[in-house]
């Protein structure tokens, strides 16, 4: 008998050490797309092992919109609402491996970084796939604006639709570029417009292309046409014909004014003569002026001396305030109660995670743990609460987070819902702060982002029963990171701690503070 116990535990150890050598895989460049047409997002487990009895959920982090789900044997896309109709797993693939998704009629806006996530009942893995779309717009349109006074013609090129945006330019018969007048690009809804101008002074083809990475479009226009020659010859003959008008009104001008200048300098001899005795009298009120100035300056002197001194006053009076608010920040650092006795309830734990034996610590392991699933047990999100709960006064508790880059921690109603895919905020009976994708938030009334200077090692977290008050602070600056505040109690709160959602690569445990 022993020794068949003793051969099951070698059997299963050899498979579960060969669960652990699966991994998900994809592409490591970004897969392009052209909106309107079908892409194929690679998604595969190496080596290769059927998956068709597991769970395959490809999704964005940045869209709460289900992309594809395919679980106990068949896709199950009732919630698809931006992608649906539009996503396809290839079904035999799936014996070998392949969970590569098929996405048709692709739109600009299914541009992102997407997650293929596979789990067994061993083990789980995901890969990310960056998908980038392009659309290609409309044929450049070239039109001519006329010629300018020096027979330079106006050419515009403007073409729409593009996405990203695409580069527009220039180029003569022999293929060099030429430099714009003016560049216009606008953006309608999830596309781009773009509009050049440039003056052409040459004959010959001149080309308007408009390029993205792969794709590109180009229309020409020949100015060797004889309706632009002949427009230019009159427009240069127009020209002539005013610089010589111009020059012939200029001579009579001269010949006027020089008659003109004569009679005016008579005049001016009086007036000079009258300017310079209206001098002899300004001089006499000038020189009395300079005595006022003189007697001014002094006075100024005397101001700016009577201002350096009350400078210094107030350097002193600035020093003397900055001193008081510093005292007045000491004595107002916050001052936290002691902390609560909180012991960690395995038996709300999510069987992804470990409870240490004196209830301190909890840590993910990357596999099940033969727990039974009873309605207080997390089922989803991997969380776990506190055997105690709280229904009058305040309490204190602190948790340790350092080095976990996934977490979230709070407290939650006894009646709180820990099935399926939870939310952690008041509506659904969680108030927590948390650290997703290297950002701190709050789930308010709405996603509350939190900037904050370092990252907290500890957090603790106040409750004042009775106040609806729901506080978090960075225990070691002690500094307040968030607070709910007007929250209506009329139920046992418990210490809620957890460590994401369905995985978490970290292996570094939540420690319960005493």
């Amino acid at each position: 008998m022993k020794f068949i116990c003793l051969t099951l535990l070698f059997v299963s150890g050899i498979t579960d050490s060969r669960s652990e050598q699966y991994e998900v895989v994809g592409p490591a460049d970004p897969v392009f797309a052209v909106a309107g047409e079908d892409v194929i997002l690679p998604c595969s487990v190496k080596p290769s092992i059927s998956v068709v009895d597991m769970r395959v959920e490809w999704f964005r982090l940045d869209l709460k919109d289900s992309v594809h789900l395919y679980d106990d044997h068949e896709d199950r896309n009732t919630e698809q609402i931006q992608y649906r109709g539009r996503t396809k797993l290839i079904l035999q693939e799936l014996q070998t491996g392949n969970a590569s998704l098929k996405l048709s009629t692709v739109r600009v806006s299914d541009e992102g970084r997407y997650t293929c996530f596979i789990q067994s009942k061993s083990w789980s893995d995901d890969v990310t796939v960056d998908v980038r779309v392009e659309a290609v717009g409309r044929p450049p349109v070239i039109t001519v604006d006329g010629f300018d006074r020096s027979g330079g013609l106006h050419l515009q090129c403007e073409s729409e639709g593009w996405y990203p945006e695409p580069d527009l330019e220039w180029l003569d018969s022999e293929g060099v570029s030429l430099s714009s007048e003016t560049t216009e690009t606008h953006r309608n809804t999830d596309r781009f417009s773009v509009k050049h101008t440039i003056i052409v002074y040459h004959s010959g083809k001149i080309h308007c292309r408009v390029k993205l990475k792969d794709h590109m479009l180009e229309t020409l226009i020949n100015t060797t046409n004889n309706r632009f020659i002949s427009w230019r010859t009159s427009v240069i003959l127009s020209s002539v014909l005013v610089v010589l008008v111009v020059i012939a009104g200029i001579l009579i001008a001269v010949f006027a004014l020089k008659n003109r200048a004569h009679i005016q300098l008579q005049d001016e001899h009086r007036k000079i003569q009258h300017a310079h005795d209206q001098l002899q009298d300004e001089k006499s009120r000038i020189q009395h002026a300079h005595d006022q100035l003189q007697d001014e300056h002094r006075k100024i002197q005397h101001a700016h001396k009577q201002l350096q001194d009350e400078k210094r006053s107030i350097q002193n009076e600035k020093s003397t305030i900055q001193h008081e608010r510093d005292q007045l920040l000491q004595s107002q650092k916050i001052i936290l109660p002691k902390a609560v006795n909180v012991t960690l309830d395995a038996d709300t734990a999510h069987p992804r995670l470990i409870v240490s034996d004196d209830g301190k610590q909890v840590r993910y392991v990357n596999r099940l743990n033969a727990v039974d699933e009873g309605n207080n047990r997390f089922d989803d999100y991997l969380g776990v609460l506190g055997k105690d709960g709280f229904s009058s006064e305040s309490f204190y508790f602190e948790v340790q987070v350092k080095d976990q880059t996934k977490w979230g921690l709070g407290v939650a109603r006894e009646s709180s819902n820990r099935k399926g895919g939870i939310d952690l905020s008041p509506d659904d009976g969680y108030w927590t702060v948390r650290r997703f994708n290297e950002k701190y938030s709050a789930l308010d009334s709405s996603d509350v982002s939190l900037s904050l200077r370092v990252e907290p090692q500890r957090v603790g977290v106040f409750v004042d029963y009775e106040k609806g008050l729901v506080s978090f602070y960075d225990v070691k600056s002690m500094s307040l990171i968030y607070s709910y505040t007007g929250q209506s109690f009329n139920e046992k709160l418990y210490p809620f701690v957890g460590l994401g959602y369905r995985w978490n690569k970290n292996s570094t445990p939540l420690i319960i503070c005493d």
